[in-house]
């Protein structure tokens, strides 16, 4: 059965990609992952260090965690091309704690036969808390017969697009840009607590990194 094609024309502002779910996080998985990236620091894997600095236990490397949303937003948008990946660190990743994968659609416009969509990414655990949010922009074909012909060596369909954003409805803080928690929030459906969580932020290259093959089991 060929793989499924994304194109521009069927998608629109609010879509929801199908949510990846991974297996339990474990020990053994966070030993592969260290040898298969290089990063061997002992808070991810050695239990006895880790408890000696402070924490309960060995935790998942942010990027184990930015690679399964990796997975996520690449299988989606097969036939597509990645052009921009970030995601930002939000709450440790522990053993035992499932990650569920989520995103939708947030942007879409077109201009000079070149079509994009963003695309807001949020990370769960099994409790319903965020543990990372992200975003990232695809190129595609606005249609089959748009690609079809590009392939064929003929100029692009071209229609122009207006940008359309979920951003154009959100609700604004008093400096005029969106809260980030309250972002979060409304991405995992979820009740500000009035605090934000110290975050780290990451960006991927271009083209779909190690990283998310790595995170596939």
């Amino acid at each position: 059965m060929p793989a499924r094609k994304l194109y521009f024309e069927g998608l629109r502002v609010g879509d929801e990609l199908p949510a990846l779910a991974k297996a339990p996080i474990d020990r053994v998985q966070l030993s592969r992952y260290a040898g298969a990236s290089g990063d061997f620091n002992p808070v991810h894997v050695d239990e006895v260090y880790a408890k000696s600095v402070g924490m309960p236990s060995v935790y998942a490397p942010g990027m184990l965690v930015m690679g399964m949303l990796g997975q996520l937003i690449s299988d989606w948008a097969r036939g597509g091309q990645l052009r921009r990946y970030h995601v930002r660190f939000i709450k440790m990743v522990w053993p035992g704690d499932t990650v569920v994968c989520k995103g939708r659609v947030s942007d879409r416009h077109g201009e000079g036969g070149r079509y994009f969509v963003d695309v807001e990414l949020w990370a769960e655990n099994q409790r319903g808390e965020l543990v990372m949010k992200g975003n990232s922009t695809i190129q595609l074909f606005y249609s089959l017969e748009d690609e079809n012909r590009q392939r064929a060596g003929q100029s692009p369909i071209v229609v122009d697009v207006p940008r359309e954003s979920l951003l154009q409805s959100a609700p604004q803080s008093s400096e005029g840009v969106e809260d980030d928690e309250s972002r979060a929030a409304s991405m995992s459906g979820k009740k500000t607590t009035g605090s934000k969580p110290a975050a780290k932020t990451a960006t991927a290259p271009a083209t779909p990194g190690a990283a998310m093959k790595k995170a596939k089991k």
